[in-house]
Parts: structure tokens; sequence; C-alpha cells
């Protein structure tokens, strides 16, 4: 059965992409629809034809003619007095779509603002009813065992509710199992998502009411049906809610259905219709920069397959709140092609720092690294650059200063290895045992800091050493970009052209390796090298596919040019039995 349901998302995800392109193309030909859908390079017209017959049939997006798939018309946009909606309800055994089941389903038809019908079943769940369910509901097993199959319930409830506009209180849930139910018998998902009067009660209500569950609403509009978690009785109740909220979005000047679903949409569907400007951003790895109309940079981020990135935000409903701002603001989006995910990442960082743009995290934390320096006995928390940072939290520094304070010279000898935080938590031990806990709170968020900040050291003291050449695809074809890692950070990066030519540019950049290894010597990080050698350190350890990793050698890294024959698990395998620096 699991098989079966990932086998049909598939395909679903496989028809938006092709909704996608079909918005950015308008109508394809059957040949060029079934490309897209099914990823192959040739096919021919009548196998095409009856490919997409078949995928297209249960998606109300589509239209396939035979000659030609286009996406179908817009639905129509009644006002709200003529409209009909058909307001629905589940209840269910539990809160997950994937693990429970439905086991009553009720609904009531709206037309011109009056309940008209209505619709109710129990559905046998097949399964025992929990019993904080049957409480909560007054649900009966022996009622439920003699009730139709959710199948049986599901069919007469599509005939009922037609075409209408469907409707429920906090919709995604009631809708994630009903979509769930439509995948397993007929594998597809409602046309179009639920109306959701939650969504449009906090947009309308908004300063007036503190809850909008569907009890609040109730008492707050005053209707006459009470919910009481039975699927009719909080149909009928939403739908009285929803008769009172068309009327508040009236008087705000909403007229037609198309305009109560935008009051009702949540933030990140208002710039969906901005997706448009990530229309042509191409599948390969680059950098993007948000604008708005003034030419001012709002966001820069990067993407290993921009046109995924950049069209996942007016999809995801999880953004932060900066880039949601970000979003709101854009007036275009450029992209810049490069070779590889890791040559987006420097440029990435590149561009953050020289243009900080309001919305990036990481502008604003430039030049925040802290230091911690001894002063007598104790520690402050410093900018000036010293061996112990830097620190990205000044408030984490703080604590980790006090955690020092009065430690032993050969306590701070060992730093790397612990330094005092064994007596720091025998100390907390002894603090717990004899009941201090205020005490013994205090120094446990010291002793946390200055866990942090060895952990830290350690890390930036290993990376320090590292010495690799990284060599990634270039945005040139059949050419390679090597980046050259030496002396705590990237020292040089080079462009490798085919042939000869590349052992020059080999030679130049090991040069500066050289340079840079004897200018490193003792000198602190500065927050910026620490960024840049984290941020190389998630590559080193992880690498892409794409990503070779090898020792500042001349002769391996032509031999890798050449030959392909070096793998980057193979390299470092061999750089093990070397002792090669790739492995310090």
């Amino acid at each position: 059965m699991f098989a079966f349901i990932c086998e049909v998302q598939l395909a679903l995800d496989a028809l938006d992409r092709l909704v996608d392109t079909l918005e950015e193309r308008g109508p394809l030909s059957t040949v060029e629809a079934a490309r897209c859908l099914f990823a192959t390079s040739s096919i021919s017209t009548g196998l095409a034809c009856s490919l997409l017959l078949e995928a297209t049939a249960g998606d109300s997006r589509l239209v396939c003619n035979g000659a030609t798939v286009s996406l179908t018309e817009s639905r129509p946009d009644p006002l709200l007095e003529d409209a009909e909606f058909v307001v629905f309800d589940l209840e269910t055994t539990g809160l997950s779509a994937a693990r429970s089941l439905i086991c009553e389903l009720g609904a009531v038809r709206v037309r011109a603002l009056e309940l008209v019908d209505s619709f109710q079943s129990l559905v046998n769940p097949r399964t025992p009813l929990p019993e904080p369910i049957a409480r909560l509901t007054g649900l009966r097993e022996q009622e439920l065992r003699n009730a139709p199959s959710v199948t049986a319930v599901l069919r007469r409830f599509l005939h009922f509710a037609g075409d209408d506009l469907l409707v429920a209180h906090n919709a995604r849930f009631d809708q994630s199992f009903l979509e769930r139910q439509l995948l397993l018998v007929h594998g597809r998902r409602l046309s179009e998502p639920p109306l959701c009067t939650a969504a449009l009660a906090r947009r309308l209500l908004e300063g007036r009411v503190r809850r909008v569950g569907l009890a609040s609403l109730a008492n707050f509009f005053g209707v006459s049906t009470r919910p009481c978690h039975r699927a009719l009785p909080d149909a009928e109740a939403t739908a009285e809610v929803l008769v009172h909220l068309i009327g508040l979005a009236q008087e705000l000047g909403a007229r037609r259905v198309s305009e109560l679903r935008a009051l009702a949409a949540p933030r990140q569907r208002r710039v969906y219709g901005k997706r448009s400007l990530a229309r042509g951003a191409p599948t390969r790895p680059g950098v993007y920069l948000f604008r708005d109309r003034h030419g001012q940079v709002l966001y820069v981020g990067r993407a290993r397959d921009l046109r995924a990135r950049l069209r996942s935000y007016f999809r995801s409903d999880r953004q932060r709140p900066s880039v949601e701002a970000a979003l709101l603001a854009l007036d275009r989006i450029e992209w810049r092609v490069l070779g590889s995910e890791l040559e987006a990442a420097l440029e990435e960082l590149r561009l953050i720092r020289e243009l900080q743009p309001p919305a990036n995290s990481r502008s604003r934390r430039t030049q925040h690294g802290v230091y911690l320096r001894r002063r007598g006995d104790d520690f402050v928390v410093t900018g000036a650059a010293t061996e112990l940072g830097p620190v990205t939290s000044r408030r984490k520094a703080s604590l980790a200063a006090r955690a020092l304070a009065g430690s032993t010279d050969e306590e701070l000898d060992a730093l790397m290895d612990g330094g005092p935080l064994p007596r720091l938590r025998e100390r907390l031990s002894h603090l717990a045992e004899n009941l201090r806990y205020e005490e013994a709170a205090r120094l446990r968020d010291r002793i946390e800091a200055l866990e942090q900040l060895v952990e830290r050291l350690r890390r930036l003291e290993r990376l320090r050493s590292l010495e690799l050449c990284l060599i990634a695809p270039a945005i040139e074809p059949d050419w390679q970009k090597a980046f050259f890692v030496c002396g705590g950070g990237v020292c040089a990066v080079r462009a490798l052209p085919p042939g000869a030519g590349a052992r020059v540019e080999i030679e130049a950049a090991l040069a500066l390796c050289r340079a840079s290894r004897e200018r490193a010597g003792e000198e602190a990080l500065t927050p910026q090298q620490a960024e840049d050698l984290l941020l190389l350190d998630g590559f080193v350890r992880r690498p892409p596919t794409e990503l070779a990793l090898l020792p500042l050698d001349a002769e391996q890294i032509t031999a890798h040019l050449w030959s392909g024959r070096f793998s980057c698990r193979g390299v470092l395998a061999d750089d093990a039995d070397q002792g090669s620096p790739a492995r310090r």
C-alpha cells in the first residue's frame, strides 16, 4: 500500500511540473508534454497521446485533446450572493492523515447565503475507535461497525458536492484526510483546495476576537447550531459562520468568490502571483538576487537548481519573516549561473558581504564576531582579535568568560582538552547536591557556553590546517574550476582549461598557496575567515558528487584532470594512507 501511495504521489508531482511548464510556455504538443511529464527524449506521437490521456484524466487543471495539452479555462467566478458552497466536516480516529481514518462525514449546501440541503453518514474505519475519540464525539464502535465503507461514503459525498466550492473550518486538516482517500480510491486530488473559514476569520476579525476556533466563532456570531464534535452539527455551525463572514467581506468591498478566496489566503498565497518572476530560471547551480522596484537588493541566495529553488518561494508556506517581507516587496529576480554548488556558495557569501541585503541574516552578523581576552584573573569580551574566538554570540561569549574566570595557567594551557571543565562540572554537582539550584543553574549555563566555545575552537583549529584543492565543473564547457585551500582560507581560484594550459594555472595557484602558508603564522582568525572555513567544512565533510578533493600536489591534480580516475572517495582514502594534509 505504501509503495502504491508513493507511486501515485510521484505521478502527481510530475503533473505539477507539467502545469508549471504550461503556465510558462502556454499549450504544448502531446510530444512536448510527454517529454516534460515522463522525462524522455524520444517518444512517438501515438504513444505520447495515449499516455497523456491516461495521466491527465484525473486532473481537472489539464485538458488533452489528442493534439495538444493545455490548462483548463478558469473556473466560474459568481457573485457571492449567487454562489453555492458545500461546507463539510470530518470526524476521524486521530490527528494524522497517514495513520488515522475517517469515521463520520457531514456536509451542508449553502445557496444564495441560505442553508438548503445536507449530507451525513457514519463511516466504518475498520479499526477500533480510540477511547479519547469516543468520549469526545459520543460515537460508539458498534455504530461504526454497521456503517458503510469510506469508499461508498466518499462516492456519495462527491456526488452531493458536485462542482461547488468546498469549505471547511481549519480546512487543511480535513483536506489531508479527504485527499488521502481520493488518492487511494481514484488516484487524484481535489481540483482546488477548500476555502478555510478559520483563515477568513483571522483576516476579517483581526483585533476583534482572540481565537478563531469554531466554538469561539459560533459564540461570537450567535449561530443557532452549537458545535459538538459531530460532523453534521459542526458543518451546520461552520456554514452559519461562513454566511456571517461573507457579510463582513461584502462590507469590505468583496463581490465575487475569487475576492473571498483572496481574503482567506495566507500571506504566502498573496505572493503567488509573482511566481512569473521566476520563469526562465535554468536548472543549473548559481546565485539569485531579489530586487525591489528601485533596484535595491533585498535578498541573496544560492541554489543547486535555480529553477526549483526560486519556485519553492511561491509554493512553500514556511518562509522566515524577513524573507517573506522581501517577497512582498519583490519586483525583479536576477540570477547568475555558475559551474557548481561550491562556487555558488562562495559567490553568495561575497555578495552578502558586499551588498548587505536586509533580508539576509548573515549580513546582520557581518563583523559581529567577538573574542575573549584575559585581564588579570578574569576574562572580558572584546572586538580585538585573540586566539579565543571568534564567537558569533556576545551573550555566549560573556557566559564563557565567566566560566574561565579564576582558571589556572595549567587549565588555560589545556583548554583544547577541556581546561577547567572537569573542575566546573564537579562544582556543579556539589551545588546540586546541596540544593543550591539557582547557583547551579547559572553555573550550568556558563559550562554549556564554555563547552560550545571549546568545540568551536577545536573545529576552527582543524580547519586552519586544511590544505586541499577542490575541483568542480566550470560554467564553460569542458573547463574545470579549482579552489585552492591553504593558510586558513581559499587562497586561489583558477579556471582550468582543457589541455596543457591547466598546468600553468595549477603551478601559479600552488605558488600562492606557499606564500599564504608562510604568511598565516599564528595570527588570530577574523570573523570573515572563520565563516569561510566553516562554509568549506560542509563541502569537505559531505562533498557533492561533482566535487573532487585532492592534495596540493601538481602531479595529482593534473592526473585527475587528464584521466578522471580519482573519485572523491578514492582520493581521501589514498590521503589517509599517505598522511596527506587532506586528512588533517
